[in-house]
């Protein structure tokens, strides 16, 4: 088997909920650096320090019922002071003060961008934990609705990104 596939190859004995959220990781940014038998790693990708995609999901009932199977990684000192209202907002946001990391662990990608986006406001004073709900509501029906939806098409947060 060549290294190029293994991701490709890997995933095709996934259940279909955690396969076809990591098949989107890897039409994205081609085959990973990293693989096991349960989890795909990319480093340094797009906007993201790193993206994890892995065989095993969790259902999860917020804004909808969906699985989450794909995890997001940014460089990002979170105030100790916001950390409450991040968990209010969402249970799929981790918070990893050691490593400096914000974590999202979602659906796909545009979710990820979503979740990270609206923590950020929370962070700034510009959200609590019930507004970013409300807002991440009205963004996924605007992304169903085709129109645009400026905090899942793109990581807003300045000086966390990896080019």
């Amino acid at each position: 088997m060549l290294a190029e596939t293994w991701g490709s190859t890997t995933i095709h004995q996934w259940p279909e909920l955690s396969r076809s959220a990591a098949q989107k990781v890897l039409d994205a940014y081609g085959e990973p650096h990293e693989v096991t038998q349960s989890t795909l790693v990319w480093y340094s990708v797009g906007e993201w320090k790193r993206v994890v995609a892995t065989r095993e999901y969790y259902y999860h009932l917020y804004p909808d019922p969906h699985t989450d199977s794909v995890a997001c990684v940014i460089d990002y000192d979170l105030p100790l002071s916001a950390i409450g209202e991040v968990a209010a907002f969402d249970g799929s946001v981790i918070v990893d003060i050691t490593a400096g990391e914000l974590i999202s662990r979602c659906r796909d990608i545009e979710a990820n961008r979503l979740a990270l986006n609206l923590v950020h406001d929370i962070a700034h004073g510009r959200k609590d934990a019930e507004s970013a709900r409300e807002y991440c509501e009205r963004e996924i029906r605007r992304s169903r609705n085709g129109e645009p939806t400026p905090y899942r098409d793109k990581l807003l947060i300045r000086g966390t990104v990896h080019d």
